[in-house]
């Protein structure tokens, strides 16, 4: 896997990265969430109905919606799990595409249209990794749901995996655009699975 224009690998899933990952997982970011919001998650019994690979599809709105989707999960889930980042964003960088790809076991997605992107979740879910997309293609600028793009389904239909969808409230809120730290007094905030 490549990130496209600075070439940096982000095939950080062996056993050294995915323990690292696990440890910032759990050790750092989950803390960190937990200290700076009143975070709050429902429905993980649904998983229990449905067996991995699946496609995770949340609402995007803030850069609090992948942490707080990943590590809403239960550990045995999360750490088969993959995160489609924006690749003009998240992988335009050396040092930001390595520590994306680190803690957030993340691939690049192309957003302007093209299917760049399927072949790697492709490849990913044929290994046996569930995905966490955002189906919007980008962020929010007020809060409210955008219009869905066809790459998740497309490649939950071609690889017959199932979807479960998620939905953050409060995000937005909580830390929206331009924003690079959650807004002061714990502001509540909803991971809602199934």
């Amino acid at each position: 896997e490549r990130s496209g224009a600075r070439g940096f690998s982000t095939s950080l899933r062996g056993p050294v990265a995915s323990g690292a990952r696990d440890v910032i997982q759990s050790g750092l970011l989950a803390p960190i969430l937990k200290f700076e919001l009143n975070w709050r998650v429902y429905g993980l019994e649904s998983l229990d109905s449905v067996e991995p690979p699946v496609v995770f599809v949340g609402n995007h709105s803030s850069h609090l919606d992948a942490p707080l989707l990943l590590t809403s999960l239960p550990r045995s889930w999360r750490r088969r799990c993959a995160v489609g980042a924006a690749s003009d964003y998240f992988f335009d960088v050396m040092w930001r595409s390595f520590a994306t790809a680190l803690v957030f076991n993340a691939f690049p997605i192309e957003r302007k249209g093209r299917l760049r992107g399927t072949k790697v979740a492709g490849g990913l879910l044929d290994d046996g990794w569930s995905l966490i997309l955002f189906p919007e293609g980008t962020r929010s600028t007020d809060g409210l749901m955008g219009d869905f793009r066809p790459g998740a389904a497309l490649i939950a239909v071609m690889k017959n995996v199932p979807v479960v969808p998620v939905a953050l409230s409060g995000a937005y809120a909580a830390m929206p655009r331009g924003k690079s730290w959650p807004v002061p007094g714990k502001p509540r905030v909803t991971v809602r699975f199934g």
